[in-house]
């Protein structure tokens, strides 16, 4: 992978991090909970291990199946997907709710695991992995696609240290300076935002594609 490409896998993982409802606001409403700072620290590893997961799968997918032809209709596909998922959380009036705070690691797990998956969390990487030389040439796709996969899950694994580093930051700092407070003070809807990045990921991947 380029620098470009890790720099941007990066960008998207601290773009996550920002994002309360991918976990730093768990995270601190049961630090606040148990009145513990470690409890709060608890729970960002199995929320950062459900992240990954999530983008991991379609991370994978699409660094191990690309072929010039499958490439350009994993982008449309890709493409089409991140802007219908984009319109239709930007267009809902539904909010995904927020499980019991009495969590064990495995459950805030999968927890995590389902919520980044119904943000669409996986569908962000895909312009930048499209955008990557196919490992070996065209002519060696099936021979690199193990190799592709693998290229897949490090691409999974820098955004998601990217993800994890940023969420510690703002978790942190809510609890210990900030407290929840602030959330009511100065709140704006970031959820609403991420739809629009996707809708615009999306229509990029559709005119490069």
């Amino acid at each position: 992978m380029t620098v470009a490409t890790l720099a941007t896998l990066a960008a998207l993982g601290a773009f996550h991090g920002l994002n309360p409802a991918m976990g730093w606001l768990f995270a601190v409403a049961r630090g606040l909970q148990e009145r513990d700072r470690w409890a709060l620290l608890r729970a960002l590893p199995p929320i950062a291990a459900g992240h990954l997961a999530s983008v991991a799968i379609v991370a994978a997918l699409v660094t191990a199946t690309r072929s010039v032809t499958a490439s350009t209709a994993l982008a449309v596909v890709g493409g089409v997907l991140l802007v219908a998922f984009g319109l239709w959380r930007l267009l809902s009036e539904r909010h995904f709710r927020w499980a019991g705070m009495r969590l064990s690691a495995a459950q805030l797990t999968g927890w995590s695991f389902l919520m980044s998956s119904a943000h669409g969390a996986g569908l962000m990487l895909v312009p930048v992995l499209v955008a990557e030389p196919v490992p070996g040439g065209h002519s060696g796709h099936l021979a690199a696609a193990p190799v592709g996969a693998l290229s897949g899950l490090a691409a999974a694994g820098v955004h998601t240290v990217a993800m994890l580093g940023t969420a510690l930051v703002i978790a942190l700092l809510v609890y210990q300076v900030l407290g929840v407070g602030v959330l009511r003070r100065a709140w704006f809807n970031v959820d609403r935002l991420w739809a629009g990045v996707l809708v615009a990921a999306g229509l990029v991947t559709l005119l490069r594609a």
